[in-house]
């Protein structure tokens, strides 16, 4: 066999090279650091809170929303609960989808939210992912040679017109180069850096006045919220910090030998703000578990190996894929995993990333108070706030209890008095957790399809035996704690999914039916208000 590219020495890449990366020849990653510094910087300016928005954009965006909910008031409201959501997710992914890139890219945030939003807006939103209206192909072509400075013949052999995908941000067209790789190309919309800060304005100078107002904005924390979204979006608009992304992730995986997971090569030479040319990468579908098992596909290896990647890339190296979804990933018939878009990268600094890595090994450990101390290090709860007092206000030490056993009334006390004692310690979601979780959310459902019958407790002691196994110095020198002699308590995972404290194993499946199960409580309670 031929030897492999001198490059997946360094990086998790493919055998089979279109071209090979050389970090030392990367011209568009010279100053990429300086970059992603000027992005950041750019922030405050972006998120301020303003005396008044910019008033022709908040007109079109009132005009077209409000033009939506209008519809759905007099069409869908009185049809029932579930198709009343269903015409109103529809009609909002409609509204998104013509106010433009901001709002595609916010819709595709509530895709992701699986086991938070409601099923008819998730599945609705879903289809923003890659199936966003095109650009006509002139539009591109000019783009294109904008970048190039020069004739698209003068670098493609051939350039399919038509996309694989379009999105909010870009949209891909497969194409081969004169020199006759074969090649995905990334191209941005026209004129969307513009509208996106204009967009920016307007959700900035909202924000404030939903803190306080809604007892969920207060935990979600509207503003931070508005600047992860800034965070996020104003770097995709720059494809060179993704494509410095790509090596970085595929760093960290070649650092934990997580061979199974791949991620597409940047061209060494072409790649622009406005333009990504990179390595074709396919494979089945994300969803397509039938074909996958047909293939000999073990999916359940599969999910555990991302599962593992994820958390080992976020909790030891503080750089983790942030945009987790099915439209991201192919699965290769050899099972590797091919990890798309790293338009959204998460990355910690130390202090946070240690931080998590507290979180986490305290969540297999049932520490309570080194998981508080880790939440408050994030900024989730106020730095004067006591450990004692909020483990008494919150019940934390009580035996978890099978939650599907209280009535609708009981359920709805327990989830107010829970969000009162919240709100009383002023507790918010950080803009780095909620990345973190946005992906766990994924992950989660994910198991729904991949491994519906693994049993759940099971697989978090695999994780936790995984890490104490590969990793036990470095968590011992950070975190204090040696986990190959710390026994695994998952009293508190038995908590977090309201089980009973003597739940000894639970399948996917069956928890869905317990969520289930609480759904309909929460409608009954909500009928009777």
């Amino acid at each position: 066999m031929p030897d492999p590219p001198s490059d997946v020495a360094d990086y998790s890449f493919s055998e089979s090279a279109p071209f090979v990366i050389d970090p030392e020849y990367l011209p568009w990653r010279r100053n990429v650091e300086a970059l992603r510094a000027r992005t950041r910087a750019e922030l405050p300016r972006l998120v301020r809170r303003r005396r008044f928005p910019p008033t022709r954009r908040i007109a079109r965006v009132t005009r077209v929303l409000g033009g939506t909910f209008g519809l759905w008031y007099l069409f869908d409201r009185r049809k029932g609960s579930e198709k009343s959501r269903l015409g109103l997710s529809s009609r909002l992914r409609v509204s998104f989808q013509h106010l433009g890139p901001t709002y595609i890219k916010l819709g595709q945030i509530l895709s992701s939210g699986d086991g938070i939003f409601p099923e008819e807006v998730v599945s609705q939103f879903k289809l923003l992912r890659d199936r966003v209206p095109a650009e006509p192909f002139e539009v591109v072509r000019a783009t294109l040679e904008a970048e190039l400075a020069g004739p698209l013949e003068q670098t493609f052999a051939s350039f399919d017109p038509v996309p694989i995908a379009a999105a909010s941000i870009a949209q891909v067209h497969r194409a081969v180069l004169r020199t006759g790789e074969e090649v995905v190309v990334k191209v941005q919309r026209t004129n969307v850096a513009s509208l996106v800060r204009h967009d920016l304005a307007v959700m900035s100078f909202i924000a404030p006045f939903l803190v306080g107002r809604i007892p969920v904005s207060a935990l979600a924390n509207p503003p931070a919220l508005i600047e992860l979204f800034a965070e996020t979006i104003v770097e995709e608009l720059d494809f060179r910090l993704e494509a410095d992304s790509m090596l970085d992730v595929g760093r960290v995986l070649a650092l934990t030998n997580q061979r199974s997971i791949i991620v597409p090569r940047p061209h060494p030479t072409l790649v622009t703000r406005r333009m990504l040319v990179m390595e074709s990468l396919s494979g089945y579908a994300w969803d397509d578990v039938t074909g996958m098992r047909d293939a000999g596909i073990a999916t359940q290896e599969v999910l555990r190996g991302l599962v593992i990647a994820f958390l080992e890339g976020a909790l030891l190296y503080g750089v983790f894929h942030g945009d987790l979804h099915g439209g991201n990933l192919f699965v290769q018939p050899t099972g590797r995993v091919a990890l798309l878009d790293h338009g959204i990268t998460g990355r910690l600094d130390e202090p946070q990333r240690r931080a998590f890595l507290r979180l986490l090994v305290g969540g297999t450990t049932n520490d309570i108070p080194s998981q508080i101390e880790a939440l408050r290090e994030l900024g989730a709860l106020p730095a004067d706030a006591e450990t004692a007092d909020l483990i008494r206000d919150l019940n934390l030490d009580r035996p978890s209890q099978d939650i599907t056993l209280l009535s609708a009334e009981e359920l709805t006390a327990e989830i107010r008095d829970l969000t009162k004692q919240l709100l009383s310690y002023g507790v918010k979601m950080p803009k780095e957790l909620m990345l973190f979780v946005k992906d766990m959310l994924f992950l989660d459902g994910a198991v729904a399809t991949m491994a519906p019958e693994i049993d759940l407790l099971g697989e978090v002691a695999v994780i936790a035996t995984y890490f104490a196994q590969h990793h036990a110095a470095q968590i011992a020198e950070e975190v204090g704690v040696d986990v190959r002699s710390t026994p695994i308590d998952l009293d508190g995972v038995r908590a977090s999914m309201g089980l009973a404290a003597d739940t000894r194993e639970i399948t996917y499946r069956e928890l869905q039916q317990r969520r289930e199960t609480l759904r309909e409580k929460f409608e009954q309670a909500s009928s009777k208000e």
